[in-house]
């Protein structure tokens, strides 16, 4: 099926979060859309650099605030209507779990409540960025939306996972109370440029110890396995939500699934490394497989991921080459 798309030139739209690494993506392509936005990030996490290219776009601005608190009323590129709200605000690395863990928690349930307030004045579309977490460790593969999860709910791991899960109860109840216009993109694992080199995931410290001639740190025994999604087909599939009149939850990433040792092997061969892969220490509820169910994305929206597994490492290899 397709969409036609319903966010474009003409429409004033807001993205949280906006320097981090998907959103940054995000923000290119509704840029390329003819469509004002605002981008709004505290660099906690997000990077000025993501969007540094777009400082002098006359349909781009970039307002530092910290949308627990709320959005700041004197800021005049926050002032009027927005069409779309994007809230993609949050730290999202098992880094991060462990060094914000307050911080996590206020921007997915006082965050979201601001933001949820504002749509709802607004009369905008409001897009929430949840997670593939609210399945915690899940005991039923791969993952369909209807499956409600395994979360510890006071691991170090339950300060994403649960307030992305109240984050969802929130948008669901303005949803039926106060009648937003709502939209909820379930995330699996993605990659690509403009991921932070530290934020802890596998990925970058794999790249970036491949490219150093270090030794890649597997944890555990590299067994357990995800489902990684190229950046670029990720934002694809949140775009044809946000077209859509689809309010979800949705899955969204690839169903191409392989252990973290294939992985880690991947990358050395990639990036003609001779780092060896070695094994240390599994951090605490760490899931043992993640694979999305695809069925409603692909049924509902057209979406079907393009970019082969070693077509997507092969850019993000080249991206983090010329940074390090």
């Amino acid at each position: 099926m397709a969409i036609d798309q319903r966010y474009g030139a003409g429409h004033r739209i807001l993205v949280t979060g906006g320097a981090g690494f998907v959103p940054s993506h995000l923000v290119d392509v509704l840029i390329a859309r003819g469509a004002d936005v605002v981008a709004v990030d505290n660099f906690v996490t997000g990077s000025k650099d993501n969007v540094a290219h777009l400082a002098d776009h006359p349909r781009f601005a970039l307002v530092e605030a910290d949308v627990s608190d709320g959005l700041p009323a004197q800021e005049p590129a926050l002032r009027g209507r927005f069409d779309a709200i994007l809230h993609f605000a949050s730290p999202a690395s098992p880094t991060d779990f462990e060094h914000l863990p307050i911080e996590i928690l206020r921007v997915g349930s006082v965050g979201t409540l601001h933001l949820l307030e504002r749509a709802a004045r607004d009369g905008a579309r409001f897009l929430l960025a949840s997670t593939s977490e609210a399945y915690g460790d899940p005991l039923v593969h791969p993952q369909p939306e209807t499956y409600w999860g395994n979360v510890n709910p006071n691991g170090i791991r339950s300060c994403y996972d649960e307030s992305k899960r109240f984050a969802e109860a929130a948008t669901m109840a303005y949803h039926r109370a106060r009648g937003v216009d709502v939209a909820i993109v379930r995330i699996f694992n993605t990659y690509g440029p403009r991921m932070r080199p530290d934020d802890g995931r596998a990925i970058p410290t794999f790249i970036t110890q491949a490219l150093r001639g270090e030794p890649i740190t597997v944890h555990g025994t590299g067994v357990q396995t995800r489902s990684i999604c190229y950046v670029d087909d990720l934002v694809r599939g949140i775009l044809l939500l946000l077209d859509s009149t689809e309010t979800g939850p949705v899955n969204c990433g690839t169903e191409q699934e392989l252990s973290m040792r294939e992985l880690a092997e991947t990358i050395v061969t990639l990036a003609g490394s001779s780092s060896p892969v070695t094994y240390t220490r599994r951090g605490a509820d760490d899931p043992e497989k993640r694979r999305p169910d695809l069925t409603l994305a692909r049924t509902r929206l057209g979406y079907e991921p393009r970019v082969g597994l070693e077509d997507g490492l092969r850019r993000t290899i080249a991206y983090f080459a010329n940074r390090i």
